[in-house]
C-alpha cells in the first residue's frame, strides 16, 4: 500500500475565541515544565549537528531559552538567528538568515536543522529555500506555514498588533510575497519538515499550521497545548528531540515510542489519528 499524502487539518477560519482568551495559561505550562522531567530524561541524544532557533513575533532569543538548554544537553551545537526581535518580516532578516544557515554549514561542515516557533518558522521555510543544500530538517512550532486565498485567519487582535508593530496592511503585505506565498501555499522543499501544531493554539489555526505534503519528507504532528506554551512544552520539547535526532539520510515519520509515544497518545495523539492528518493519493 503505497503511503498516504500528508494533508492540512480541515479546520476553517479563525482559531476559537476560548482558546485565544486562554492563551494566558501558557505561564501554567511553564510552571509545570519540571513535571516532564522523566520525559526528557528518556528523549534521544543527537549527533551534535548545528541546530539554528529563530523566535516568534515580538520575541526574542530569550524566549528560546529553554528550548536551547534542552537541546544543548542532548548534545546539539545550538545556535540563536543572532538578528533580535522578531518584529516582522524584514528585508534585514531576510537577506541575513540565508547567510547565517550558509555560515554555520561552512564552520561546522555539516547540515543544519532549522527550528521556528510561530512567525520563526515561516523564516525558517524562507532562509531553507535558498540554501537548501545546507539544511537538514525543518521544525515548525505553530508557525502560519499555509495560506489560503482569504488571507491570515488569526484573531484580530493578533492583526492589529502586526499592522502596529510591522507593517500598515499587517500580515498579507508579507504573506503575499511571490517567494514567501509560493512556499506557503504550494511548493514544499525537498527537506525533512515536521509541523507541530494544536487544536488549543489561540493565536494560529490548525490549517494554517499544518501544510500539504509528500510523506517522504513531510509531516504534521499535532501537540497539546497553548501557542505560547510551546517553547515551554515538555511534550514539544522531546518531540522536537525525537526529530532532530533523525539519521540525515534516513528520516522517518513520526512514530513514538516508549514514555513519548504512550504521553503523546494519552494528549494529542489519539485525536490525530482519529482525525488524520493523512489520505490515500489517486490511484
Amino acid at each position: 500500500m503505497p503511503p498516504r499524502a500528508v494533508v492540512r487539518h480541515p479546520h476553517v477560519g479563525a482559531p476559537y475565541a476560548l482558546n485565544s482568551i486562554l492563551e494566558p495559561r501558557a505561564l501554567i505550562e511553564m510552571a509545570m515544565l519540571p513535571t516532564a522531567l522523566p520525559l526528557l530524561l528518556q528523549a534521544p541524544r543527537g549527533d551534535g549537528h548545528p541546530v539554528l532557533l529563530m523566535p516568534g513575533f515580538l520575541a526574542d532569543e530569550n524566549s528560546l531559552v529553554v528550548l536551547k538548554t534542552f537541546l544543548q544537553s542532548k548534545g546539539y551545537e545550538v545556535h540563536a538567528w543572532g538578528l533580535g526581535r522578531n518584529l516582522g518580516f524584514r528585508s534585514k532578516h531576510v537577506s541575513a538568515l540565508p547567510q547565517k544557515i550558509r555560515y554555520l554549514h561552512h564552520v561546522a561542515k555539516r547540515k543544519v536543522s532549522l527550528v521556528g516557533w510561530s512567525l520563526g518558522g515561516v523564516f525558517a521555510l524562507y532562509g531553507a529555500e535558498s540554501t537548501q543544500e545546507c539544511v537538514r530538517s525543518i521544525i515548525t512550532l505553530g508557525s502560519p506555514v499555509s495560506v489560503d486565498a482569504a488571507g491570515s485567519q488569526s484573531p484580530p487582535a493578533v492583526k492589529a498588533l502586526y499592522r502596529l508593530v510591522s507593517h500598515r496592511l499587517g500580515p498579507t503585505a508579507h504573506v503575499m510575497q511571490p517567494r514567501a506565498k509560493s512556499l506557503r501555499e504550494s511548493r514544499r522543499l525537498a527537506i525533512p519538515t515536521s509541523c507541530l501544531y494544536s487544536l488549543g493554539d489561540g493565536v494560529v489555526p490548525p490549517q494554517e499550521a499544518t501544510i500539504d505534503g509528500d510523506p517522504a519528507f513531510h509531516e504534521n504532528i499535532q501537540v497539546p497545548g497553548s501557542h505560547l506554551g510551546l517553547g515551554f512544552n515538555g511534550i514539544v520539547l522531546s518531540i522536537v528531540a525525537d526529530r532532530l535526532a533523525q539519521p540525515e539520510d534516513g528520516w522517518q515519520p513520526f512514530q513514538p515510542s516508549g514514555l513519548l509515544g504512550q504521553v503523546w497518545r494519552m494528549t494529542a495523539g489519539s485525536a490525530h489519528d482519529a482525525r488524520a492528518d493523512t489520505k490515500s493519493p489517486a490511484v
